[in-house]
């Protein structure tokens, strides 16, 4: 049993038991004798999916071996277990870049599949799983596939978005996009209110990547106000201006404990929240594109090592959802946290566009998509979340299953009603503490 297995958002806090996993040829006979298994990567899910307490772990991060990138067109082959940090290392000198990307460079390949993640580019590119060419998959049994649209497409399906659940992914060929730099335009523009954000996003067709921070605690004339982010890759850069532009910065702050609970607070978020606005308001009025490397752009945070020991010994909740555009739910659902002084400092807003996602559980879908951090205050943060997933299953949005640690069961049902089809394809002996959890009614106690 080991406590080096959390997720991200630390709670709960349940030993775990681990297998590692360091051989795409290793035999399917280590995960006998267990009584249910799960792949485990760089355990940035923020609840309890990447977790399996009443069984074991496979921990892939020994899977980490690039395996081809054909320099012409694109196409890498990787095992599971390479992470996103390393695949950009080794393909962006060469002109290449993700094609799709969360806010975090630390999550692994066979993590970007099974939770299909999105990002800033959701409206131009769709999430992840639409950039996976194929997969070899190993299942209990010890049969190893490859799957892909035209082969074995509807265990494809099921895997990309799939948990984890339908088998071990051992190595997977994506697409990447050409880059002529590793730096971005961004373009910084405050807004307030949710018609002003959505005039915006709806005013940045040209840009590849859109998002915008929200703050969540402002109310009054000040409610949903924000700074949008826009931004495409630069063109390609004399040798002077990339002598001129700043580089990231070699090495990493980190957070060396875990902060007291009364640290974060409803002053502090709202002092954060004002000075942060401000401070990149006077940025953005100062006109004009900055020119930022692509590290700081997507990964802000991971600068930052250990930032979720920020909330505390005893984690946070992390809370994404989607909802219908046109709907009125995302107002609804914002005063409602305002008024419950629980609001978060990291609240990302992002427009999905109508690229559909491959996966049978996938997330994303057309609307607007609030990403809030809060922190674990016991019953107070259940009851705002609970009441936050009613407001979005009246709404028919979903939740994110990578970021949930509170989902009922027939929620679950509701936002993902290809859960039946779904279900069909679990290899038998996989299982985790969230599917578990789905997979019959709760109640908060």
């Amino acid at each position: 049993m080991s406590n080096a297995y959390r997720s991200w958002g630390v709670d709960p806090q349940t030993p775990q038991k681990a297998i590692r996993w360091g051989w795409r040829d290793a035999p399917a006979e280590q995960m006998a004798g267990q009584q249910s298994v799960l792949p485990f990567g760089n355990g940035r899910s923020y609840g309890d999916s990447c977790l399996n307490t009443a069984g074991a772990l496979l921990d892939t991060r020994g899977l980490d071996r690039f395996v081809a990138l054909d320099a012409a067109t694109g196409v890498l082959t990787a095992e599971a277990g390479v992470s996103f940090q390393h695949i950009l290392q080794h393909v962006v000198p060469r002109g290449w870049f993700l094609p799709v990307t969360p806010g975090t460079q630390f999550l692994t390949l066979g993590g970007a599949i099974g939770n299909d993640v999105h990002g800033k580019n959701h409206h131009v590119a769709g999430a992840f799983g639409r950039h996976v060419r194929q997969f070899e998959l190993l299942r209990s049994d010890g049969t190893r596939l490859i799957c892909s649209p035209e082969k074995n497409s509807e265990l494809f399906a099921a895997t990309i978005g799939g948990l984890g659940l339908t088998g071990l992914i051992l190595s997977a060929e994506i697409q990447l996009i050409s880059i002529d730099s590793p730096f971005m335009d961004v373009e910084t523009v405050p807004f307030s209110g949710l018609e002003a954000f959505r005039a915006i996003s709806a005013d940045s067709a040209d840009f590849d990547y859109t998002v915008a921070w929200l703050d969540c605690v402002a109310s009054g004339k000040n409610f949903a106000r924000g700074l949008f982010y826009r931004a495409r890759h630069s063109a390609a850069l004399s040798s002077d201006e990339l002598t001129r532009e700043k580089q990231p910065v070699e090495g990493r702050l980190s957070i060396p404990f875990n902060f007291p609970s009364i640290a974060l607070n409803g002053l502090s978020i709202k002092l954060f929240n004002e000075l942060y606005y401000r401070s990149n308001s006077k940025k953005a009025a100062r006109g004009g594109m900055s020119r930022d490397h692509y590290q700081p752009y997507f990964y802000p945070l991971d600068s930052i090592a250990n930032w979720n020991r920020i909330y505390g010994s005893k984690g946070f909740y992390q809370c994404q959802f989607v909802v219908p555009a046109d709907s009125g739910a995302l107002e609804m659902i914002l005063r409602s946290i305002v008024e419950s002084g629980m609001g978060s400092f990291l609240a990302v807003l992002k427009e999905f566009g109508e690229l559909a996602s491959p996966g049978l559980l996938s997330f994303p879908r057309p609307g607007l998509c609030l990403a809030l951090d809060f922190s674990n205050r016991g019953l107070k943060s259940r009851i705002l979340i609970e009441r936050i997933e009613q407001q979005v299953v009246a709404a028919g949005g979903a939740v994110y299953p990578a970021k949930d640690r509170l989902m009922s069961a027939s929620a679950f049902r509701s936002f993902f009603p290809a859960h039946e089809a779904f279900s069909r394809w679990i290899d038998p002996a996989f299982s985790s503490d969230f599917w578990r959890r789905v997979s019959m009614e709760t109640h908060f106690e």
